[in-house]
């Protein structure tokens, strides 16, 4: 990209220097070609856990009169991140550059770069035009969560209690573990056997080290389960119901 400042080399995609256009040259273009369509991992958050690497692409769609020759494509984000693409391909009006994140080299000891990325674009027309655009899209960059349940006992007698316990993790790109995520609101959620519904009984939020624990009335037998909502830096997750019989 010809507006670009020079991002400073690490070993992976991911930089720890921002990547920055000259002020004076922030967002435009010449002639008459628009950027109009922005799509990352096709509509969907980056999620990235402790060591499987991520790949993924963006799609930018331009319109010119000549047609779309090129692009040039970054991305930016929080804790200074900055990932350039490992390939760029064009059919037609549509540029897609594909983005490869290795947790324990591009996201070491670096668990804030999780939260809000930006899109930079910059396209080139066939009759030499070209669009530039700073923040053309946004997407969450994340860290990979799990959640676990477990109903008990098994089986119950109708009208006695049922323990409900679980944890909330998500990924440490700093240790490469799976930590406990503190003070998190998730929904115990019941579903009568025969029945199709779920319906949240109560919100439980999890201790010093992610941990759950709740208890409820056994009135049927059916199925229990945690679901927590997620944040901006650590995706939504549900587990699947456990099943309690209660006599």
């Amino acid at each position: 990209m010809r507006i670009r400042a020079t991002v400073a080399a690490v070993s992976g995609a991911l930089a720890l220097s921002a990547l920055a256009a000259p002020a004076a040259q922030a967002d435009g273009g010449h002639g008459d070609t628009t950027l109009t369509k922005v799509v990352v991992n096709g509509g969907k958050n980056v999620v990235a856990g402790t060591t499987e690497v991520r790949t993924f692409t963006v799609a930018v769609t331009a319109a010119d009169d000549s047609g779309i020759s090129g692009a040039d494509l970054a991305l930016n984000g929080p804790g200074f991140g900055s990932l350039e693409p490992t390939d760029v391909d064009c059919l037609d009006n549509t540029c897609t550059g594909t983005f490869s994140v290795d947790p324990r080299v591009d996201l070491a000891y670096a668990n804030e770069k999780a939260g809000t990325w930006y899109v930079d674009a910059w396209l080139d027309a066939e009759d030499g035009d070209y669009v530039w655009k700073q923040k053309a899209a946004s997407f969450k960059l994340q860290r990979q969560s799990t959640l676990s349940v477990n109903a008990s006992p098994e089986p119950v007698v109708k009208g006695k209690p049922i323990t409900v316990t679980g944890k909330l993790a998500r990924a440490n790109w700093e240790t490469f573990t799976y930590a406990g995520y503190t003070g998190q609101p998730v929904n115990l959620q019941f579903r009568k056997a025969g029945t199709s519904t779920y319906t949240t009984l109560k919100t439980v939020t999890t201790n010093s080290t992610g941990a759950l624990k709740t208890t409820a009335t056994a009135a049927s037998d059916g199925y229990w389960r945690y679901a927590f909502a997620g944040t901006t830096t650590t995706p939504a997750f549900t587990t699947a119901g456990d099943y309690v019989d209660v006599r």
